[in-house]
């Protein structure tokens, strides 16, 4: 999820460059936003072999099972799980058009349900937000012949329009209920909704991620180019991370740790903050990257992965996690650690665990010699329960017929 930081130096937009490869690297999708904490895009790629459950410190202890794999080429961009027999999924089908499919589970089995009509018209596939219990949001992914206000809802029995959707183009979408929802519109203005009405507030910084931690309790995060570190010879600039808080009231720029490489620096050096995960008031978690513009020096620096914690009281940097769980960032979190993207587990004690998967049965036109690899796109927890499922597609490279086979799993844990 990169979200430009605005008015930069070449320094910010090489940070910007780097982040987007490095959380492409590790798995991260660009461009969805997603319940707090977010699931974005993960990855796990597997050769010929009948499974891959390997893990760091556990084998086999989570896996990702089929729960349904859709009949047509293509993806699922989105999954929404009210309860256990109301599931929401929204797919695309690799076939040239703009053809988004909208699938419906009852309980009884999965079925294709016409768009709602109050969504109006787009040539893109349009994005759940789960605003309360029992409710769905379907909004638009607008194009030059598309309206941002468009917004569709989902009651429980049927779809209408939502009378007061965001106004604006909405980015970031974050909401605790019907009644307290945060928006970002554009890089430095925020729109929350009370119940009754929109109310605009301007942040001190262009932001790239909000996360609410409660109902006058919310952080912003991003990157700033003026204060402290900052300043670099012949007028260029060293963009630095950057929080605020809302407290009701207004947004509060927070101490937030510089980011600098050690002497002599890079070309254009700059650091920033893209995502920010509110567990608790006294838990929430930051993350970024220090960069800079690669390829015009010898000897590179590593681009530097910012991991921060608020404590209810200060920012500190976090411990790395151990193994393939370094470098990741939240995408779920249950009542024993935290889902990270690219399918690793991190246990509170501390634990990096590899999240397996099952190949493709052969019927879907996969062959046993087939390389395939699990994309997430989103991962959701059932209401009231410790069932997972995620929704993506498992991309199958094989000669001659390589497809991508929308996908919804569920998480299967093993016996203690």
């Amino acid at each position: 999820m990169l979200v430009s930081t605005g008015n930069r130096t070449r320094g910010g937009a090489a940070v910007a460059v780097a982040l987007a490869t490095l959380l492409t690297a590790s798995g991260c999708e660009a461009g969805h936003d997603a319940r707090d904490p977010r699931a974005t895009a993960s990855a796990d790629a597997a050769g010929s072999g009948p499974s891959d459950s390997s893990a760091e410190s556990s084998t086999g202890s989570l896996t990702w099972e089929f729960e349904h794999i859709a009949d047509f080429s293509g993806k699922f961009e989105d999954v929404a799980v009210l309860a256990a027999d109301d599931i929401w999924a929204v797919g695309t089908e690799n076939n040239g058009r703009a053809n988004a499919h909208l699938l419906h589970y009852d309980g009884m089995g999965w079925k294709q349900e016409p768009l709602p009509a109050a969504l109006g018209d787009s040539l893109y596939p349009p994005r759940f937000e789960e605003v309360g219990e029992n409710q769905l949001w379907l909004r638009p992914q607008s194009d030059a012949s598309g309206s941002d206000r468009n917004w569709a809802r989902w009651d429980g029995i049927r779809w209408s329009a939502v009378p007061n959707p965001p106004p604006g183009k909405a980015g970031v979408f974050r909401a605790t209920g019907p009644d307290d929802i945060w928006t970002l519109v554009g890089e430095q203005s925020a729109q929350h909704w009370d119940g009754s009405r929109w109310s605009a507030s301007r942040l001190p910084f262009p932001t790239a991620d909000l996360a609410v931690a409660g109902p006058r309790d919310v952080w912003a995060v991003g990157g700033r180019d003026t204060g402290p570190g900052t300043d670099l010879a012949g007028g260029e600039r060293y963009s630095q991370p950057a929080s605020a808080h809302w407290d009701g009231v207004s947004w509060k720029p927070v101490d937030t740790p510089q980011a600098r490489f050690d002497e002599p620096l890079p070309p254009e050096p700059g650091a920033g903050l893209l995502h920010v995960f509110a567990f608790a008031g006294d838990d929430v978690r930051a993350y970024g990257s220090n960069s800079f513009n690669h390829g015009e020096i010898d000897n590179e620096p590593a681009d530097e992965f910012i991991q921060l914690r608020w404590d209810g009281s200060k920012w500190a940097e976090q411990n790395p996690a151990p193994g393939g769980c370094d470098w990741r960032t939240p995408v779920g979190r249950d009542d024993n650690g935290l889902f990270l993207n690219g399918n690793w587990y991190l246990t509170d004690d501390g634990n990096c665990v590899k999240i397996g998967r099952h190949r493709l049965p052969t019927s879907t036109g996969a062959r046993p010699a087939s390389n395939q690899s699990l994309w997430l796109e989103e991962i959701q927890r059932v209401p009231g329960t410790d069932e997972w499922l995620g929704a993506g597609q498992v991309e199958v490279n094989q000669s001659g017929d390589p497809f991508s086979a929308p996908v919804i799993v569920r998480l299967k844990r093993a016996a203690a």
